[in-house]
């Protein structure tokens, strides 16, 4: 049976105190890491490890950590990206709100191994409760002597700075949270350069996902091959599932990655609704394309997602049922990327602003033929011509709801109502 390694403590009730967390084995990572290892073995076992980044993308982490250049004559700068706007999501908030020193454990181990004296953690300023327990544990962290000057005896520095964003989803790309944190209109830069060269204040910087963060130091301290052995071998280790949607018990469930998204949903979720059917499961928040029924075998890691022609992103796992109009959803959806979209680049500022136009006009049965041909023509300007993801992911969504449930569309012009509402 598999143990709960990241979320071993959110059920205590003082699961967020730093003596709840040393009971636990808390901050012995960090000891051994300093104690025993150099930074770059520390980015070694990592590497052996498998990690692939928690916030969306998959990169592995271990080589975004080896391309911070060795002799850079500027401060090097270790970021958290615990922005958590994409809907759907909610694994990093209770992290930090229930066991933060697990993070700053994180985040100090990793500061260790690629050089950093200072880190940041980006989050969203909604997130009031989180906030105020991350300010307690770095404030206990510091009295314990895990955070401040010559850490444990060592001659490593390490200092955690926490700065609140203001809800925008776009925060969530990496180079806009830099952009933000310097003061700036958040918007994507343009890469190269890449921030591991010349990120925050252009100086080498990584930015890392809070439940990334959050397995270092168990892979340090159980080895790179106990994180190997969970899950298939080119994305493995535990996993947090955020399920929500239509179905019996939604909630955070930590599972192998590579479980099957129909086990997932049916055994732990507990399945649909009484007297409902699943249409489709959206697997990795609402950038990621929707699956239906029919492939819900799917495994729910990096490789067997993409595969299937959707992404495991966030894994924030929203489950559809059959009372749902899918017309509705992919309008909703796209709504929320145009409103979202920072606007720089035209393609999607101005293309989304069309597509949104487009399906408001299907959905209130006002639908003229050609309208999906727009739909998809659109989406194909869209799509990889713009800084960054958002833009790509409102059109691998709309794409794929066109392609599973077209019948839906085909019905809102035909009858130009909605058979559902």
């Amino acid at each position: 049976m598999f143990e709960p390694v990241l979320l071993k403590n959110i059920d205590m009730p003082d699961g967020h105190l730093l003596s709840t967390y040393e009971a636990g084995g808390g901050y012995k990572a960090l000891a051994k890491a300093l104690n025993e290892y150099t930074p770059d073995e520390v980015v070694e076992l990592v590497k052996q490890s498998n990690l692939r980044g928690r916030g969306g993308a998959g990169f592995p982490t271990g080589m975004k950590w080896s391309f911070v250049p060795k002799g850079a004559d500027k401060p090097k700068y270790l970021c958290c990206n615990a922005d958590e706007g994409e809907p759907g999501t909610f694994k990093d908030r209770i992290i930090m709100e229930r066991d933060p020193h697990q993070l700053i454990e994180g985040l100090a181990v990793s500061a260790y191994a690629i050089g950093a004296e200072t880190a940041y953690v980006y989050i969203r300023g909604e997130y009031v409760t989180a906030i105020r327990r991350l300010e307690q544990a770095i404030a206990e962290a510091h009295e314990r002597g895990y955070l401040g000057s010559s850490i444990l005896g060592s001659d490593f520095n390490f200092a955690v700075h926490i700065h609140c964003g203001a809800g925008a989803y776009i925060c969530g790309e990496e180079t806009a949270m830099l952009e933000s944190l310097e003061g700036k209109r958040a918007q994507p830069r343009l890469k190269p350069p890449f921030p591991a060269v010349a990120g925050l204040y252009a100086s080498p910087t990584v930015i890392n996902n809070v439940e990334t963060l959050a397995c270092v130091p168990h892979i340090v301290m159980r080895g790179p091959e106990w994180f190997r052995d969970i899950g298939p071998n080119k994305s493995p280790g535990p996993k947090l599932y955020c399920v929500s949607g239509q179905v019996r018990k939604p909630g955070l469930y930590e599972l192998p990655m590579g479980i099957p998204l129909r086990e997932l949903v049916e055994n732990h979720a507990g399945g649909p609704l009484p007297g409902r059917r699943i249409k489709a499961v959206i697997p990795g928040g609402v950038s990621a394309p929707v699956i239906p029924e029919s492939g819900l075998e799917v495994g729910m890691d990096f490789d067997s997602l993409a595969a299937a022609g959707s992404m495991l992103g966030s894994a924030g796992v929203i489950v559809v049922d059959d009372s749902t109009c899918m017309v509705n959803v992919a309008t909703r959806i796209i709504e929320f990327f145009h409103h979202e979209s920072c606007g720089k680049c035209t393609p999607c500022r101005e293309g989304l602003n069309w597509v949104v136009k487009v399906l408001r006009r299907i959905e209130a049965g006002e639908g003229e033929p050609g309208d999906l041909e727009q739909l998809e023509m659109l989406c194909k300007g869209i799509f990889g011509n713009t800084f960054c993801a958002l833009g790509d992911g409102a059109a691998m969504g709309l794409r794929a709801a066109l392609k599973h449930f077209r019948d839906e569309f085909v019905t809102h012009i035909e009858e130009r109502r909605c058979p559902f509402h």
